[in-house]
């Protein structure tokens, strides 16, 4: 199965083959600053399973060993790299070409929720960072 997506102008696209890893919220205020959003949704691939298609992404070095990717035409933010995170692409759910197949299953960085956002569902609730999978995460 291949999974498509692209940014606002359509010019920086991606692909994936095969399942995703996971797929959740993220409530740290890195992630809510890079998209100006108070949550921001991501899923998780085997970067071996992913290629750039289209104009190729401007990638931004935030921190050291962090890597973010985005359109170098129209600003989107598409996805994320990390030194801790080997072997992954983190994939902007907003940026599928089907959003609305997007199924999360944890929340991470909870105790970093903005106070007024209210998310009513029964998810999973994790403090701090998605390390290898939600079982090795503290439940909030």
């Amino acid at each position: 199965m291949t999974t498509r997506g692209h940014c606002l102008c359509c010019q920086t696209r991606w692909e994936y083959e095969g399942e995703v890893n996971w797929a959740c919220y993220c409530h740290c205020d890195d992630c809510r600053r890079n998209c100006a959003a108070p949550v921001v949704a991501w899923l998780g691939v085997p970067l071996k399973n992913f290629r750039w298609l289209g104009l190729a992404p401007k990638t931004l070095e935030s921190s050291k060993g962090v890597f973010r990717h985005f359109c170098r035409e129209c600003g989107s933010p598409l996805g994320f790299e990390a030194a801790h995170y080997p072997g992954g692409m983190h994939l902007y759910a907003a940026s599928l070409e089907k959003p609305e197949d997007f199924e999360p299953t944890f929340h991470v960085n909870f105790e970093s929720k903005l106070p007024w956002l209210h998310m009513d569902d029964e998810l999973p609730k994790y403090k701090g960072t998605l390390l290898n999978a939600p079982s090795d995460l503290r439940e909030y």
